[in-house]
C-alpha cells in the first residue's frame, strides 16, 4: 500500500462521474454509500474546499483500501485532525444487502467511494503520479484508491 500527501487542487470532481454510477453500476440506489445517497459532485467540491490536506491511498487490493481508509481517518482524528473524512474504492460490501430504511450497520467502517462522490479517479490519480488504466479483462491487475481529507 502506498500513501501520498497530495494537493487538494489536484482532486478532480466532475458531474459526469455520477452519471457513470447511475447508468452503468448495479449499486446505484442499492447502498447508502452510493448515489443518490452519497455526496453530489457539487457537495463534494464544497467539502474539498473545507480542507487543506489530502492523502491519496493506493493498493492493488480493494479490501485493503476499505479497511485502511476508516482506520487512517480514525488515527488522524485521534491526533487532533477532528475534520478527517475518507472515501474508499468501489461499492461497500460490508453487508450482503444494504438496508436503506434501517440505516448503516457499519457506520465506523463504511465510506462512499471516491467515484460515488463525483471524483474523477482516473484524472486525480494520474495527476499525482499513480498508475491507472482501463482494464479490458477481469484477469488484469487492478489499482484501487482511497482518499482522506484532513486539516
Amino acid at each position: 500500500m502506498e500513501i501520498k500527501l497530495i494537493d487538494r487542487a489536484t482532486i478532480r470532481v466532475e458531474d459526469w462521474v455520477r452519471m457513470k454510477c447511475q447508468f452503468g453500476c448495479g449499486g446505484y440506489g442499492a447502498r447508502l454509500t452510493c448515489p443518490p445517497y452519497s455526496p453530489t459532485p457539487d457537495q463534494t467540491r464544497r467539502i474539498i474546499k473545507d480542507y487543506k490536506n489530502a492523502l491519496l491511498i493506493h493498493s492493488r487490493n480493494s479490501r485493503k483500501i476499505k479497511e485502511a481508509v476508516p482506520e487512517i481517518e480514525r488515527e488522524l482524528f485521534l491526533k487532533g485532525f477532528y475534520k478527517a473524512w475518507g472515501m474508499g474504492a468501489g461499492p461497500c460490501r460490508y453487508c450482503h444487502e444494504c438496508d436503506i430504511e434501517a440505516g448503516c450497520r457499519f457506520p465506523r467502517k463504511a465510506r462512499p467511494a471516491m467515484e460515488a462522490c463525483g471524483i474523477d479517479v482516473f484524472a486525480t490519480v494520474r495527476l499525482n503520479g499513480f498508475p491507472i488504466e482501463v482494464l479490458t479483462s477481469r484477469t488484469q491487475e487492478q489499482n484501487h484508491y482511497g482518499l482522506i481529507l484532513f486539516e
